[in-house]
C-alpha cells in the first residue's frame, strides 16, 4: 500500500471517530451513524489495500 493511501485512510478514520465523537455528545444519531460507517469503510480499505499488498509483494 502506498504511503499516501495509508494517510487518507487514517484520515478517514480519525473523520469518522470525530463525527460520532460530535453526534454523541450533540444526542445526533443520523451523525454517530455516520462517524461509525466512516470508520468501517477506512477499515474495510485498510484490509483491501492489504490484501493488495500481499499478492504484488511475491
Amino acid at each position: 500500500m502506498g504511503m499516501g493511501d495509508d494517510i487518507k485512510h487514517n484520515a478517514e478514520d480519525l473523520k469518522g471517530k470525530a463525527k460520532e465523537a460530535v453526534g454523541d455528545a450533540t444526542n445526533n444519531e443520523s451523525l454517530e451513524a455516520e462517524g461509525q460507517a466512516d470508520q468501517v469503510s477506512a477499515k474495510v480499505k485498510k484490509v483491501g489495500d492489504d490484501v493488495k499488498d500481499v499478492f504484488t509483494d511475491k
